[in-house]
């Protein structure tokens, strides 16, 4: 199996900003781009923090405002901090959490989880940007070909992989749901099948519907 990786998903042209990037010129970038974020990037080009949409709206939303009637909050530090801000350094979120991009589209979506961010700069050996993949671009696996699965699961996984013959299992794929029909020697292999299925790219659920000729559970406790 080949799993995509970050590269093969990022987007490669991306928008950065340096430091001292003024705010507005910050929003600006982001209304041309289309975009919600922008790394900010030093003078070697290494990513040292990421300013978001949500970073240029602690300025607004300290602002006061005479006619509301919403309390504003109270503010930590930091938060008050980025309200002031001026410039890219002021207001981005730091450090940058990176990815590489040999990284499986798995390693990447388990990061941004752990981090709760959204997005994380791609950098090469250096530290040097090289591209941005977002939570949107990780979830393009899913808009796979249901045929492209099924074409890789029947030969990849079940035939040159587990060595089973064409008859013994077969393959249905819809909306990235893969159900899996047929009879196997032992019951141990029904759920190997299965795993190495939900590690196919594009594959959204499995469900086996396999019988087997031999109980390895009961083999096992006869052989003890």
């Amino acid at each position: 199996m080949q799993h995509r990786t970050v590269a093969d998903l990022m987007t490669h042209d991306v928008v950065r900003v340096r430091r001292d990037t003024p705010f507005k010129e910050i929003v600006e970038l982001l209304a041309a781009n289309d975009i919600a974020a922008v790394p900010v990037v030093d003078e070697l080009d290494h990513p040292v923090g990421v300013v978001s949409e949500a970073d240029l709206l602690c300025k607004c939303s300290a602002q006061a405002d005479a006619s509301s009637r919403t309390p504003v909050p109270h503010r930590e530090a930091w938060e008050r901090a980025k309200a002031e801000g001026a410039t890219a350094e002021e207001l981005m979120s730091a450090p940058a959490v990176c990815a590489r991009p040999e990284w499986p589209v798995v390693e990447a979506a388990r990061l941004m989880a752990l981090r709760n961010v959204k997005r994380l700069p791609v950098v090469d050996e250096a530290d040097r940007l090289m591209g941005i993949v977002s939570r949107g671009d990780l979830l393009r696996i899913f808009l796979r070909r249901d045929d492209a699965i099924r074409d890789e699961i029947t030969p990849d996984v079940l035939q040159r992989t587990l060595c089973l013959a064409p008859s013994e299992v077969t393959v249905e794929v819809y909306e990235g749901q893969v159900t899996l029909r047929g009879s196997v020697e032992s019951n141990s292999l029904i759920p190997i099948i299965e795993r190495l299925c939900r590690n196919v790219d594009g594959v959204v659920s499995v469900r086996a519907h396999v019988g087997y000729r031999i109980d390895a559970s009961r083999t096992s406790s006869t052989t003890a």
